[in-house]
């Protein structure tokens, strides 16, 4: 939206998942502890364990042809086979697995707080996101967010990952608002930057690689001046309030 004015007033927020919402350490975090005791349970060297449970879930990822998206679920199932002899079934890992990523699992700072604020304004609220519906769905209940979030588009639903311009499309086909007044706040400077930039969202930089593209930006407050495909950068959910004037 580069040279465009920003709206008078916006009508939607919408947002990633991972290092945006959640703490993406954190995640790992989880997956770390139980595949410690995944492996205690099974005999297993730990460290030897992570990085073949890791390399197996990256190498079922990097398969997908292009676009398209392969589910997390199917990976973690691949990644544990990987792990021992036995035929396992989701039931010998899953609860385990879901237990203690719940309990490692932490927010962005301030990010609870904020889609809250914005809830309680009346904006829209979705979620486009990288990942399968279910964990979209637990992650954002840990945080008891599921009802605070209007839409939620995933990968796993539109069967490609950004920045492939079905996830957006399908996304905004959903929710009664316009584009060109409505924000996303991504992570990574290709899939949500440029993804969202296509279809005329605001484009908001919040960690990861968006955030380091305009590290040395010109900016006017959250505003980037000088980015293509970046319009507001934000090292605190807070902002967010800021740009679209809502009280906190």
């Amino acid at each position: 939206m580069t040279g465009q004015q920003v709206p008078d007033e916006w009508e939607a927020v919408f947002f990633d998942i991972g290092g945006v919402i959640v703490n993406l350490p954190s995640i790992r975090a989880g997956y770390a502890a139980y595949l410690q005791e995944f492996a205690a349970e099974y005999d297993l060297d730990p460290e030897a364990a992570i990085e073949t449970w890791r390399e197996t879930l990256g190498e079922h990822f990097k398969s997908a042809e292009g676009n398209e998206y392969r589910t997390a679920s199917e990976g973690y199932t691949k990644a544990f086979d990987a792990l021992v002899d036995a035929d396992l079934t989701e039931d010998d890992w899953r609860p385990g697995f879901e237990d203690a990523t719940r309990e490692a699992m932490e927010a962005e700072p301030n990010v609870v707080e904020t889609i809250r604020a914005l809830d309680d304004a009346g904006l829209y609220l979705g979620i486009i996101s990288d990942i399968d519906t279910w964990e979209a769905h637990r992650m954002l209940d840990i945080f008891e967010l599921d009802d605070a979030v209007d839409g939620i588009t995933t990968s796993e639903a539109v069967g490609y990952k950004k920045p492939d311009e079905r996830m957006f499309r399908t996304a905004l086909a959903a929710a009664p608002v316009d584009p060109t007044r409505s924000l996303y706040v991504g992570d990574r400077y290709e899939h949500d930057m440029e993804g969202g930039d296509r279809v005329n969202l605001w484009t908001v930089a919040y960690n990861g690689t968006a955030a380091e593209a305009v590290a040395d930006a010109n900016r006017d407050g959250y505003r980037v001046l000088d980015d293509p495909v970046v319009d507001f950068h934000l090292e605190d959910h807070r902002g967010l309030l800021d740009i679209v004037g809502v009280d906190g």
